[in-house]
């Protein structure tokens, strides 16, 4: 697999590329991740996983891709991505990273809100759909906020729940609570990273960078809510965001409905105390009977 990893790279690289060394890199709970090098000074990450997981790959590379385009944040550049052998390979350019310090995070929140502020979208979604983990996340394209979140973000992720024989509620009906909460926000559609917690960005060489993307276009406060999800962001983060564009009124009431989100998918991909916390955000946003 690696050597025919090498001969990929010098194609691309139009260089006669052969891996030297190879260093495994742990943190990852899905695939396994290497840095990968000629001996030389250019070196590279490499996920790897079976071949079956190509298409998240892809849509990691995608969503990379997407993110860069409004020049506003930086984040890993894509060689490769696409099978080898009987594996399947994404292959990024190597940073190393380090967790974001109060200067750096005051000016990550500045790129973000610049970012967030890029693009003449007009509708909620994203061209595919893409992956949450390794759950599907659906993007099909609406016109109203309410209907493409309480749909294809709440409704999705109980659906996936109550296939796993996890019932939360009636679904149809939080479905209709979510939408009547969110009736009327109407926010400006931001490509959003999708997958904001403290573990998805560092601090490089070249500045704050962000990784593992899950984009679609929908509320930036739905990227900010989850930085609050997790913790980790130092307040410098969001003294940066706000001194650029603060946000809206109501978003302290609006954040609880978009970690739901992040709640339920992690019900689904982990069971065990976040289906509590699950339930007690459905009590707290009156959201079940």
């Amino acid at each position: 697999m690696w050597h025919a990893l090498s001969l990929h790279l010098s194609e691309l690289l139009d260089i006669d590329f052969e891996i030297r060394e190879k260093t495994a890199i742990s943190g990852g709970d899905i695939h396994d991740a290497y840095c990968i090098s000629d001996g030389g000074e250019q070196r590279f990450f490499v996920k790897i996983n079976q071949r079956e997981c190509l298409p998240t790959f892809e849509a990691e590379a995608e969503g990379l891709r997407q993110l860069a385009m409004s020049e506003h944040i930086h984040v890993p550049r894509v060689y490769f991505v696409g099978p080898v052998k009987d594996s399947a390979a994404l292959v990024l350019n190597f940073l190393p990273i380090k967790s974001l310090n109060d200067t750096h995070a005051y000016l990550f929140g500045q790129q973000l809100a610049r970012h967030h502020r890029w693009g003449e979208q007009v509708e909620y979604g994203f061209d595919d759909d893409n992956f949450i983990g390794t759950n599907e996340q659906r993007n099909g394209w609406h016109r109203k906020w309410c209907h493409f979140f309480a749909e294809q973000r709440i409704g999705w992720q109980l659906q996936l729940a109550a296939e796993k024989s996890l019932h939360l509620g009636d679904i149809d009906t939080i479905i209709h609570g979510v939408k009547a909460q969110l009736a009327n926000h109407r926010p400006k559609p931001a490509l959003l990273h999708g997958d904001l917690w403290s573990g998805n960005v560092g601090l490089s060489v070249n500045g704050p960078v962000l990784f593992d993307p899950a984009c679609y276009w929908g509320d930036r406060e739905a990227d900010i809510a989850m930085t609050e999800l997790f913790g980790g962001f130092p307040q410098s983060f969001y003294n940066g965001y706000h001194a650029e564009w603060p946000l809206d009124e109501g978003y302290q009431q609006r954040k609880d409905i978009y970690n739901l989100y992040h709640v339920l998918n992690h019900v689904n991909l982990f069971g065990g105390p976040y289906l509590a916390q699950a339930e007690q955000l459905l009590t707290k946003l009156a959201l079940t009977v």
